[in-house]
């Protein structure tokens, strides 16, 4: 399985953490997989790394409002598109 596509089983998995009220849990697992989307996206093109700004911005701001359903679909969702539109 490629990077990506391990990024974003490790996204999905970490949304059922928030699901579940984990939040600690998934918070801890959370700073991993935006490292590792990170790496993944550093060469991907312009137009996806702003998407990437944008839905980590967006993350961030469900984090600190303790949104952690927000949170979850953000990373089940949204960051699992980016990475497979990355992918193409």
């Amino acid at each position: 399985m490629s990077a990506l596509g391990q990024c974003q089983d490790q996204c999905r998995q970490c949304a059922a953490l928030f699901r579940l009220g984990r939040d600690v849990e998934a918070a801890l697992t959370m700073v991993d997989i935006f490292e590792q989307a990170q790496q993944c996206l550093a060469s991907a093109s312009v137009d996806i790394q702003q998407a990437w700004a944008q839905v980590l911005t967006q993350m961030l701001d469900c984090q600190e409002r303790q949104d952690w359903l927000g949170l979850a679909d953000y990373m089940e969702y949204e960051l699992v598109e980016l990475l497979e539109t990355a992918r193409r």
